[in-house]
């Protein structure tokens, strides 16, 4: 047994040092160096000429043109927390902030994204029509919960669905051995859509079936951001899967010109297997998501499977992404027709969200839960960077008497952003929210669960991006029995965790405490 072990380790390793080689290589003298090193000097041509305008400038002169470009960043209809960030910059630095602010303000890169995907909307608005009996059911169980249903199908054309059941996994490991499992059993179609694609053990396992499937006339496509895997994946990594049989396309690749839509990631992770049963979560597609590597600890993360009609949502909105980036537009019912009713108690309500809804779906969902709550709200997220009206939401419920409690994680990916997490948690804590850290390593999840009745799972965090810029996507559960696997989940983890007190807080190194004080008021551009 001893030896097997050593045996499995050596190979381990070898693998890791043959991927570390690989990458190291690729990005040395691929696509990706040539992209970066154009991109940086058009920034760099970009900040020159902001630099020689200084030059034509009069110290009173820029000041008054600051003070007519906050002005104007004031009126906007934007968020406030945004709005004094822009402010600061402009009052600060004007001859660089105000030329950075319009050219981000007019949307260029944008604007072609959003009017296709506006398109897109229109040619599939009514496909999935909102079942009476749905709807009428839930608003004789709970008016409120109905509203905020009715919320999503007005904002997004989210239906709510009954028959349609929802199965919790609460660790990656367990999600990846149901994924494989599903994977096999596929005879018509498979649709993944996922942030981040990594070669590995488990891009590999799953590419190995992927193959064998589209052999056996499967259709199988693969959808994944472009710029995340920038450095993750060879740039013409779509016609090698193109080769074995498989359709894959990136999301907004990044290219060597400089754009504003390179801010706004594809962080959906969707996987729909024949119309069948449907994937969403934390998890992406690498080793560390399933505990094959451990560059944080203990990976901990989520995911949720969704059967019955309720597949119709993630159905289209995979194909609603699709053919944005594939410039095209298909007779989407043939799949959608795939999904089948299947005996649950409960309604589902899969949703999305997009940085060109005009509003913020997904906060609005967590802010309602937060606002409804009768006992308790229980939360899960790897970030938290938020604005002043969640900080309320958060604390209001507090001081109403509801058990507010949130698990962020203990062994930081990024410590900037760690810092600036926790440059939230004096203010919740002397509020009431009780906040805890994963001590055995990074907490992935993206969690809600409210009241024994209500809950969330999907791929939206607590911060900036995943609110206001990313491309997102989750299931809002009611009554369904999956919602107590997932508050089950909350307290077998909370028993992992060290809770953060004020004392904490204030013993909490200073350089940290400076980071997050100093990028407080750049949070929403980060």
């Amino acid at each position: 047994m001893r030896k097997e072990k050593k045996n499995h380790l050596d190979e381990e390793a070898v693998l890791l040092l043959n991927k570390g080689k690989r990458g190291f290589f690729r990005l040395i003298f691929g696509r990706t160096t040539v992209v970066v090193l154009l991109l940086a000097a058009q920034f760099g041509l970009l900040f020159l000429g902001f630099y020689r305008l200084r030059d034509y400038t009069v110290y009173g002169g820029s000041m008054l043109l600051g003070l007519i470009v906050a002005l104007i960043v004031i009126n906007r209809p934007r968020n406030p927390y945004i709005k004094i960030t822009w402010i600061l910059l402009i009052m600060l630095f004007p001859v660089f902030a105000i030329p950075f602010y319009f050219y981000v303000d007019a949307e260029w890169g944008h604007r072609l994204v959003r009017a296709r995907l506006e398109e897109i909307g229109q040619e599939t608005s009514g496909l999935l029509p909102q079942g009476e009996e749905a709807r009428r059911t839930l608003e004789e169980a709970d008016p409120g919960a109905a509203g905020l249903a009715s919320y999503l199908r007005r904002m997004g054309d989210f239906p709510v669905w009954q028959n349609s059941g929802a199965d919790y996994y609460p660790t990656g490991e367990k999600a990846f051995s149901a994924i494989l499992e599903e994977l096999e059993a596929a005879q018509t179609f498979i649709f993944m859509e996922y942030f981040i694609i990594r070669e590995g053990y488990m891009w590999g396992r799953i590419l190995n079936v992927l193959e064998r499937k589209a052999k056996e006339g499967v259709e199988v496509r693969v959808l994944y951001d472009g710029t995340c895997a920038l450095f993750d994946l060879p740039y013409h990594y779509p016609r090698q899967l193109e080769e074995l049989g498989i359709r894959c396309r990136m999301c907004a690749p990044l290219k060597p010109l400089v754009s504003t839509h390179y801010n706004n990631r594809d962080h959906r992770k969707i996987l729909v297997v024949d119309g069948r049963c449907a994937f969403t979560g934390g998890i992406n597609l690498s080793d560390e998501y399933i505990n094959r590597t451990h560059p944080h600890g203990h990976w901990k993360d989520v995911a949720i499977r969704v059967t019955g009609e309720a597949v119709k949502s993630f159905t289209l909105m995979f194909l609603q992404m699709w053919n944005a980036a594939d410039r095209g537009m298909e007779d989407c019912t043939r799949y959608l027709a795939a999904s089948v009713p299947a005996e649950a108690s409960g309604w589902v309500v899969p949703y999305g969200d997009s940085p060109f809804n005009g509003e913020n779906i997904a906060e609005m969902v967590y802010m309602d839960i937060l606002n409804r709550a009768k006992t308790y709200v229980h939360i899960m997220t790897p970030y938290l960077i938020i604005d002043h009206e969640m900080v309320v939401a958060l604390t209001f419920a507090a001081k109403r008497g509801v058990d507010v409690k949130l698990i962020t994680p203990g062994v930081p990916d990024k410590r900037t952003v760690f810092a600036l997490t926790r440059s939230y948690y004096k203010e919740l804590i002397a509020n009431g929210v009780e906040i805890y850290e994963y001590t055995p390593g990074f907490v992935h999840a993206k969690t809600f669960v409210s009241d024994g009745v209500t809950a969330v799972a999907g791929s939206i965090n607590l911060d900036y991006r995943s609110l206001y810029l990313h491309f997102e996507c989750a299931a809002l559960l009611y009554r369904a029995p999956a919602v107590e696997a997932i508050e089950a989940d909350f307290q077998e983890t909370l028993a992992d965790c060290r809770r953060i007190t004020l004392e904490d807080c204030r013993r909490d190194k200073l350089t940290r405490r400076m980071i997050g004080w100093v990028l407080r008021p750049l949070a929403p551009l980060m």
